[in-house]
């Protein structure tokens, strides 16, 4: 893809992504608009409403699995497994109006392409932990993950963000953390 392309098809990811958590029946012409690209060139990119959702979906796992590292190069292991925790709530948050239209639109392609890299950014957050001596040894990122999954479906708002801050303490807790300072 020539690089004013990408750039171009970056650009409406991120506005699509703001778009649709501030309102999830944006349209894609107002999206268009606000990207500043014309009509042709977002459906070029992405030919229908659900391909635009799956291309926000994978770039925000995109993003997640990138960040990973990136917070335990700026942070202690504990912290930046919580930071990645409260930004994989946050997606949850953005994803809550757009979920049916996600979950119709997935498909097993997409679902094998991003879990995989999930569990290994899951994988590098708890062995950094647990080098640390910070989280027992021995938990199944897949199981981590699954129990943090219940963080996607939580409703946006002052409650949901408490009972993730919550549910994030829980399972770091649950990992043997003493979470007070993380």
């Amino acid at each position: 893809m020539r690089a004013d392309a990408r750039a171009n098809r970056d650009r409406i990811l991120d506005i699509a992504r703001a778009a649709f958590a501030a309102d999830p029946d944006a349209s894609l012409t107002s999206i268009a608009k606000t990207a500043g690209v014309g009509q042709g060139t977002l459906y070029r990119h992405f030919p229908s409403r659900e391909a635009l959702v799956v291309g926000v979906y994978r770039k925000e796992i995109d993003g997640l699995v990138a960040l990973a590292p990136q917070l335990l190069t700026e942070h202690p292991p504990l912290q930046a497994f919580r930071l990645w925790c409260e930004r994989l709530a946050e997606f949850g948050r953005i994803k809550q109006g757009v979920a049916d239209v996600l979950q119709a639109a997935k498909s097993d392609r997409d679902v094998q392409e991003t879990y995989g890299p999930m569990v290994a950014a899951t994988r590098r957050l708890m062995d950094a932990c647990e080098g640390a001596g910070l989280i027992r040894a021995g938990g199944d990122p897949e199981d981590v993950l699954l129990i943090l999954s219940t963080l996607l479906r939580i409703p946006p708002g002052p409650a949901g963000e408490a009972r993730a801050a919550r549910l994030i303490a829980f399972v770091l807790q649950g990992l043997g953390a003493d979470d007070k300072g993380a």
